[in-house]
């Protein structure tokens, strides 16, 4: 990566102080100054309040463009309700982003939002470059001063901006990939949206193994340590190499398709014969991919893992008892299940995992040892030893040992249970084929890393969870979903409660042949309300 993020670290901190003092200033000034003045009988003037006029909104936004211009970033910032934030991607825009020459042209006002288009010129080491891009503003009140202020976010500067990001513009932190699919179809961030953040991954794991040479570029430099830098604009091609990744591009398309339709959504597909990733997706407003890197307890889906531990204690079988009572109590806490499921005393395990019964496997949580849960995500499903090595970065899942009440909730997957869709795609095709392959997105012999392995499960386990599955694919809660796609399936429906949140995470799992996926909606509901017609879609497409 490029140097210079300690240097940048320290103008932050810097400009927090000349900011907050600056601040303090300014308000003491306002207090004894103003229309009464200093001795005035009416004291310090009104703070104003309520929105912006329409002569506030251009007036501000009018200096703020000009100091912009300027390069001056302190007077820019200063127009904005947090200039301690706002002054060092300013200051990064002029100064190490190297662009110059900047005409900023708003566009027809709407209410307080200013559209605006910039033209500027990229320059460095004696190539230049044109830069023209579309954003925007919005003026606010400022809380304390009453000042109409420019609402600061990243976003105003340039639409693909997020909180810490600086510019930079130099030679390439690596060389550029030309990133394909299995079957050699280019993969770029304009065709495949939410695989940008992973083509940067890739290049700046891969360029210097795939025999490209550095070029000159603006990128932008993410706060988070060792995240790639984001390109926008090349001065000067390198050489670019070529990195082959496991993804179809038809899966891939069909999983972005998918997600545009729910917000804050993210799925993976993978093929449980090799697992080989064939498709990773994200529909979410902070560009995080979630789908390898997100750490959200998984509901219900989690039961696919809890009834292999059954199994594999002795506990019970598929055709053994799990009574599904209303309610159930451990450890002094009591657990339910969702509305409207009828309550059934005589329920097999097969019954109550197609069912989805919360409450048959909450009866267990008293015969399972503490760590019973943990051992086996761990042994059999390759999960939570921090050992993954996909090709970029990923979240290899969390089964803790929990005691307490802790130990029913993970069985049902709330508690301390924090899995990404990615986990919860391997857990489904480790369950389908008996046998765990860790996930990969490029292949092993491009680097030689080590893949983490672990014991699978036993043909019977895997038949009998392949059984419950099917069954719940076919006339339990995913049958709705899962219609019509024919007779190698099976499926698993799941919603966490999250505290603060009205509705719960939507998450579903599923396999169709060769093909297993798994999706997560954020605030999305029941498992087949939103994730549910994600997995379809990508299983649907792969057919």
């Amino acid at each position: 990566m490029r140097k210079g993020v300690k240097a940048t670290v320290i103008g932050s901190v810097f400009a927090v102080m000349v900011s907050g003092a600056g601040y303090g200033a300014y308000n003491l000034v306002s207090a004894l100054g103003g229309s009464s003045g200093v001795g005035g009988s009416g004291g310090p003037a009104p703070v104003k309040t309520g929105p912006p006029s329409a002569s506030e909104v251009k007036e501000t936004t009018a200096k703020f463009l000009a100091a912009w211009e300027k390069g001056q970033a302190v007077t820019a910032a200063s127009y904005t309700n947090n200039d301690a934030a706002a002054d060092p991607v300013l200051e990064s825009y002029s100064g190490a982003g190297h662009i110059t020459g900047v005409k900023i042209t708003p566009g027809t006002t709407t209410g307080a939002t200013v559209p605006f288009t910039v033209k500027a010129t990229v320059s460095y080491d004696g190539k230049s470059k044109p830069l023209t891009y579309g954003s925007r503003l919005t003026v606010v009140r400022g809380k304390t001063t009453g000042r109409a202020l420019v609402d600061w976010q990243p976003s105003v500067v340039h639409p693909e901006l997020k909180t810490g990001d600086t510019f930079v513009t130099g030679e390439s932190a690596s060389p550029a990939i030309e990133a394909v699919d299995r079957n050699g179809t280019v993969l770029t961030k304009e065709k495949y949206p939410s695989l940008g953040p992973i083509l940067d991954e890739l290049r700046s794991k891969y360029g210097d193994k795939a025999g490209g040479s550095p070029g000159i570029e603006l990128a932008i430099k993410h706060q988070a340590e060792g995240s790639a830098d984001t390109t926008l604009l090349t001065l000067e091609k390198g050489k670019t190499g070529k990195v082959r990744t496991t993804l179809s591009a038809s899966a891939q398309a069909a999983a972005e398709k998918a997600v545009t339709k729910y917000s804050e959504s993210s799925i993976v597909a993978l093929q449980p014969s090799t697992g080989q990733v064939l498709a990773v997706a994200n529909n979410r407003n902070d560009g995080f991919n979630a789908a390898f890197l997100g750490q959200l307890a998984p509901g219900s889906t989690m039961k696919i893992i809890s009834a292999a531990t059954l199994i594999d204690t002795g506990l019970t079988t598929m055709n053994g008892p799990a009574p599904c009572p209303p309610s159930a109590v451990s450890e002094s806490q009591t657990f339910h299940n969702l509305t409207g499921l009828k309550p059934d005393e005589g329920a097999t395990l097969a019954d109550s995992f197609a069912r989805s019964c919360n409450t048959a496997f909450v009866k267990f949580a008293d015969s399972v040892k503490v760590d019973s849960l943990t051992r086996e995500a761990e042994d059999h499903f390759g999960l939570g030893r921090d050992n993954w090595k996909t090709g970029i970065p990923s979240f290899d899942g969390s089964v803790p040992a929990s005691g307490g009440p802790d130990t029913a909730a993970n069985l049902i997957g709330q508690g301390q249970v924090q899995l990404s869709p990615l986990n919860m795609a391997s857990v489904t095709a480790t369950a389908k084929t008996g046998t765990f392959r860790q996930p990969v997105l490029v292949a092993q012999s491009l680097d030689d890393r080590q893949l983490a392995t672990a014991t699978g499960l036993s043909a019977s386990t895997s038949a009998q969870l392949r059984a419950m599955m099917y069954r719940t694919a076919t006339s339990g809660t995913a049958a709705g979903i899962m219609a019509g796609l024919g007779p190698n399936i099976g499926a698993k429906t799941g919603s966490a409660e999250v505290d603060g949140q009205s509705k719960s995470n939507s998450w579903f799992t599923g396999y169709r042949g060769d093909v297993a996926a798994a999706a997560m909606t954020q605030d999305g509901g029941h498992g087949i309300d939103a994730a549910g017609p994600i997995v379809r879609a990508v299983l649907a497409a792969s057919g």
